[in-house]
């Protein structure tokens, strides 16, 4: 049997200062539905945090699969906390909120919000919803990881190429200077590496530095 998701919820303390707040009662309402309707659809609720400067620490601790982020006022400074929390340790984020505003959609998104969804928490929503999330995020990891490895290629292709003008530069300088044929020239440097325990490249770039020097 599949283990249950391990899920944080990034939320605000349910405790109403203001009784008559009822902006602040909504979004509790909506928070405790939220919360609800992940332990009825069998999701391992493992914390409800506070998005702070102290949310890095406590989510390696913890080190859930999900992170829900539940906000509305100050979405935005909750959104950063979140995002920079998990900069090393990239996961999935959902966010509930009930602003609609597209701009802010498409920055949360942007940010690294796997998905950004508007109202509506009824419990039957919740895990499609975070299925389609881990989907996306997963994607998301594969398409990154194929960026690094294509980058990385293209690094080593261009040092490769860099080594070999070193090289063929150093084989010039003895060709020209000792009368050297191009492979007597390769294997005179090639003995002088091993004899140094370097690589010919190495080799090569000292030639050339003390080469230079001399003038």
């Amino acid at each position: 049997m599949q283990e249950a998701l391990r899920i944080v919820v990034i939320a605000p303390d349910l405790d109403i200062a203001d009784p008559g707040d009822t902006q602040a009662l909504d979004q509790a309402e909506r928070s405790r539905s939220l919360r609800i309707g992940l332990l009825e659809s069998g999701f391992n609720l493992i914390a409800v945090l506070p998005a702070d400067t102290f949310l890095h620490e406590r989510l390696a601790q913890l080190q859930p699969d999900i992170i829900i982020l539940d906000a509305e006022s100050e979405a935005r400074d909750a959104l950063e906390h979140v995002v920079m929390a998990t900069r090393d340790a990239r996961r999935p984020i959902v966010m509930f909120t009930n602003d609609s505003d597209a701009s802010n959609a498409r920055a949360a998104v942007a940010a690294g919000v796997s998905a950004y969804v508007v109202a509506g928490l009824q419990p039957e929503r919740i895990r499609p919803i975070l299925d389609v999330a881990m989907a996306r995020f997963e994607q998301d990891q594969a398409l990154r990881a194929e960026l690094a490895d294509a980058k990385t290629e293209v690094q080593d292709l261009n040092t490769e190429l860099k080594n070999r003008r070193i090289i063929d530069r150093a084989k010039g300088l003895l060709m020209q200077r000792q009368g050297l044929s191009e492979q007597a020239a390769y294997e005179k440097l090639r003995k002088s590496a091993m004899d140094k325990g370097l690589k010919v490249v190495d080799v090569s770039q000292r030639m050339l530095d003390a080469m230079d020097l001399l003038g």
